[in-house]
């Protein structure tokens, strides 16, 4: 039996090579994280409206409260771990570059941004030591930050993540490759495609760029396939929802373990992205434009209030607090799998001992 190889990013020594997926809004959060950090993999917070949404605050007092909470997040994590705690912060928010900025500042020590190209990302954290490293779809898009840091900034990604089409929340594919099976990439085959750029541009450095590869990931089996075919280390976000310590209300953890294969589908969100969720009653009445609501504030850059059947933002607020019938459930594609809350230790316990028993 072969033992997991240890993730390195940058001077980072990872010894289990599993990233907890940053799942927002308010999934993952310091306790999840830091459970995760303590058996050794990567525990992450997820900054997505981390403040909360609040009618009678400004953009700019929500924002200054995303920040607050986001520090005192990443703070108390610190508390509870010496692991390694990330953050998660999508470029597609309004206050991006302040929660990037508040992140590398106090205390994260990996930065993981998706949601759009963060090609101004090294900037944002001069002077600092965290790490960065961007969520991408596509070995292009690795393509792209990876010139454009170099040429900017003299700077490479000290990971990339590789997120596939069986992620949940959000997506970075088109809406045909997600429903039409005979045009979804393959996980495996984007991988190679990476690995690839990585090495170029690592080579460029003298240096090697970890590429970890998400999206659907529920066995050690998968794991140790990915390792061989390349990738440092995977991520993986749905498993650690029905456990004991993730932060989402009962009735979250619930919504996962009572669902269903065909419970599970890809709805066109207000953002103008994909994103694969249960097919639950608040997202049955949306289809039908039976919901009412009032926006708060923009919170996502592309989001269009007046044109949005929904807001996207306090939908995924209700579900994380338990009120999943007036909200959006994300979930990977393999959720249905669930069948009983569990703890983090035991699902990585299982997950390494699977994975090395298939190297």
């Amino acid at each position: 039996m072969n033992k997991l190889p240890e993730l390195n990013i940058g001077d980072l020594k990872i010894p289990v090579p599993i990233v907890q997926g940053g799942m927002g809004v308010r999934i993952s959060l310091s306790k999840l994280a830091s459970t995760v950090a303590n058996e050794g993999a990567v525990g992450t917070i997820s900054a997505a409206l981390i403040g909360g949404l609040k009618s009678n605050l400004s953009l700019e007092d929500s924002a200054i409260a995303d920040v607050k909470e986001l520090v005192e997040q990443i703070r108390k994590a610190g508390t509870l771990t010496t692991g390694v705690i990330a953050v998660n912060v999508m470029v597609a928010l309004t206050n991006y570059s302040v929660l990037v900025k508040a992140a590398s500042q106090n205390g994260a020590q990996i930065i993981f941004v998706g949601a759009g190209l963060p090609l101004n990302l090294p900037k944002l954290i001069e002077g600092t030591k965290v790490k960065i490293a961007p969520i991408i779809s596509s070995a292009r898009a690795a393509n792209i930050i990876c010139r454009n840091w170099i040429q900017k900034y003299n700077y490479v990604p000290d990971a990339i993540v590789l997120e596939g089409p069986k992620a949940g929340g959000h997506l970075g594919y088109c809406f045909e490759e997600l429903e039409d099976e005979s045009k979804t990439p393959v996980l495996e085959n984007l991988l190679q495609e990476v690995v690839k750029v990585a090495e170029k541009y690592g080579a460029e450095k003298g240096l090697k760029i970890p590429v970890i590869a998400g999206g659907g990931i529920t066995t050690g089996k998968e794991i140790a396939k990915l390792i061989k075919l390349g990738a440092s280390g995977v991520q993986i976000a749905t498993l650690f929802v029905p456990t004991v310590e993730c932060d989402a209300a009962e009735e979250f953890k619930q919504a996962y373990i009572n669902a269903k294969k065909e419970d599970i589908t890809i709805i066109r969100s207000p953002v103008h992205m994909p994103g694969r969720a249960l097919l639950n009653s608040f997202v049955k009445r949306s289809l039908k434009g039976e919901i009412k609501f009032n926006c708060c504030y923009q919170c996502l850059k592309t989001c269009e209030p007046a044109n949005s059947p929904y807001c996207i933002a306090q939908a995924l607020i209700n579900a994380a607090d338990g009120n999943v019938d007036e909200g959006v459930v994300f979930v990977g594609a393999e959720a249905y799998k669930a069948d009983k809350i569990t703890t983090v230790r035991e699902v990585i316990k299982k997950l390494v001992k699977e994975a090395e028993a298939n190297l």
